[in-house]
């Protein structure tokens, strides 16, 4: 029992440093771009199959990246809505949507790479799927959107969803303008998370709540 237990161990422990590696590699260089080889020198991986062997295809990595990151946002999120009580306020809703990405960077400590890797799926035709599936799959931003919609009568329901769009990504990029100059060391626009995460938040109150000509 005991020896099988620390083979788990060892198991996972290589697991988690081949995620973090590849997290990082697909971050500062492209998904594309990255072999598992190098991910697997990265990893401190003696053996140049054992991505292969963790994780299968390239594919299955990424997407058990960003069911990692998914997993403790869901978590962040559920914890929101339920502190918001039902609000139907769109800055409340609003700060549902941005709080769990920011607050889940600011718990990763810095580096960080998520913002940018996450920003890599959304501009690959063939990796969107899988950002898009674990956003289907998430019980607290199915509520959230329903919240939404609901507290947004006036807007059609076509500039709802482009909008909703829009917010999407002005939140990764503004998370991937951060994250990178915190691992640069360059000048910040936002002193901190909390700041950011406040202007955004009233950055995208105003999208919302813009009317539709």
């Amino acid at each position: 029992m005991a020896g099988r237990t620390v083979r788990a161990e060892k198991v996972e422990a290589t697991r988690e440093a081949i995620l973090t590696a590849a997290e990082r590699l697909f971050a500062e260089h492209g998904v594309h771009a990255v072999s598992n080889r190098q991910i697997g020198i990265a990893a401190g991986q003696g053996n140049t199959a054992a991505v292969n062997y963790h994780f299968g295809t390239k594919t299955e990595l990424v997407r058990a990246i960003a069911r990692r990151h998914a997993e403790q946002i869901e978590e962040i999120r559920s914890r929101l809505i339920g502190q918001s009580q039902g609000s139907i306020e769109l800055r409340d809703l609003v700060s549902c949507l941005v709080r769990p990405v920011t607050e889940h960077l600011e718990t990763l400590g810095s580096p960080t790479w998520y913002a940018r890797f996450n920003a890599q799926l959304l501009a690959d035709p063939a990796l969107y799927q899988i950002a898009a599936d674990e956003a289907f799959v998430s019980p607290s931003l199915q509520r959230l959107v329903t919240g939404l919609k609901s507290c947004l009568p006036g807007l059609p329901p076509a500039v709802i969803t482009n909008r909703g769009i829009m917010a999407r990504h002005l939140i990764i990029q503004m998370c991937v303008e951060r994250e990178r100059a915190l691992a640069d060391g360059t000048p910040l626009s936002w002193p901190t998370w909390h700041d950011m995460t406040v202007g955004l938040t009233d950055a995208i109150v105003g999208l919302w709540a813009a009317p539709a000509t």
